[in-house]
């Protein structure tokens, strides 16, 4: 009994118009971003990692030209899930650690009249040999870097994408409700993340990460401790919930026992800060814009640090892509974009994904209120 074709979500008409104006007759998708978002599906565990590493004995790729069927370029450990789950049918298959990827890439794009073409790589997601090689194999052929491209393809999203956004974002919020209110003084980072995880789990994500802190504690980014939250602690937290390749991505303001006076209003400041920030973003306004008035409204507020990052843009396999809402960045603003906003300075971190449209910008994971801080224990 054959399995039913799946829908294709990613944004195909965008993907061949960018291909039009570059001239690629053929994308090879390398990365985890554009290999999950091109073939419909997302690897777990140890075949997750293969896609993260650019010299991967046990590479996964699509071939997808501009014209004809997509391949997808797999070894016996990765092709039982793809044929699951994605919604490409076509598989070439490589010998794992005897026989290069690559090589099979190449085959399929002579067998496709493509070897004297010019045709797409990731060059960010290529190691140097690999790149040489393909060159090699494809001596009459024209390689060019598609990175920029492919993440132009995928910042603009489609109503289905939208969807498992919004999805993994309700969720991942489920798992937080549910687990916050439980935090007693004396119990761990430790202990808390592993019920944040395991929440997670218990809500179908296919992984889920982030980081958990006292605000006592000055590393923020040494992973989660023994290292015990007390009354009077603000709980940081950062995570992403992975749901069918796409992230529910929020942060919120947690205290630990009745807030004081300072730290209400310093909520309050941020809050103020964080909601002026999103109004920002519009179409047609470019992302380093949207830093500036970020960065200002801190200073001008007497919060002292540095807004390294005020947002970015979400998508398959990773939760930060482009664009980045940093100085010096002048990608424009454009409606379809889904952009997960934090502007912050220390531990009050407040984090929700936003749709840009030309009405203004839709909240996408509203379940849990930021309009205060959520009180426990």
């Amino acid at each position: 009994m054959t399995q039913e074709k799946r829908l294709v979500i990613a944004n195909i008409d965008r993907l061949n118009k960018l291909m039009d104006e570059n001239r690629l007759d053929a994308v090879i998708a390398r990365s985890g971003k554009n290999f999950t978002y091109l073939s419909g599906f997302a690897y777990p565990g140890t075949l997750a990692r293969h896609l993260d590493f650019p010299d991967s004995p046990r590479a996964v790729l699509v071939v997808w030209p501009r014209e004809g069927e997509p391949v997808m370029i797999l070894n016996s450990f990765a092709a039982p899930l793809a044929r699951r789950d994605s919604w490409l049918e076509k598989i070439e298959m490589y010998d794992d650690y005897g026989e290069s990827p690559y090589s099979k890439v190449v085959d399929v794009l002579k067998e496709k009249g493509l070897n004297s073409s010019r045709i797409g790589f990731e060059k960010s997601y290529l190691s140097a040999v690999h790149w040489d090689e393909v060159a090699s194999l494809l001596p009459k052929a024209e390689l060019i870097d598609c990175t920029s491209m492919m993440d132009q393809v995928r910042w603009i999203k489609t109503p289905s994408e939208v969807a498992l956004i919004r999805e993994g974002a309700r969720k991942l919020d489920e798992a937080y409700l549910e687990v916050f209110p439980t935090v007693k003084a004396g119990e761990t980072e430790r202990d808390v993340h592993s019920r944040l995880i395991a929440a997670c789990l218990d809500r179908e994500a296919n992984w889920a990460h982030g980081i958990l802190n006292s605000s006592r504690n000055t590393v923020m980014y040494g992973g989660e401790s023994g290292f015990q939250f007390e009354l009077g602690d603000i709980i940081r937290n950062d995570y992403v919930f992975w749901y069918q390749g796409y992230p529910g991505h929020q942060s919120r303001t947690v205290v630990l026992g009745n807030p004081s006076e300072e730290q209400k209003k310093t909520y309050e400041t941020i809050l103020g800060i964080y909601r002026g920030t999103i109004e920002q973003a519009k179409p047609g306004v470019k992302a380093s814009e949207i830093h500036r008035f970020a960065s200002d409204a801190f200073k001008n507020a007497g919060i002292k640090g540095r807004v390294a990052l005020a947002g970015h843009g979400v998508g398959t396999w990773w939760h930060q892509q482009q664009p980045y809402l940093v100085p010096n960045n002048d990608i424009i603003i454009e409606s379809g974009m889904v952009l997960a906003f934090e502007p912050h300075v220390d531990y009050y971190h407040i984090q929700d994904m936003f749709l840009i449209t030309d009405e203004g910008q839709e909240h996408l994971s509203p379940l849990f209120s930021t309009d205060e801080m959520l009180v426990v224990g």
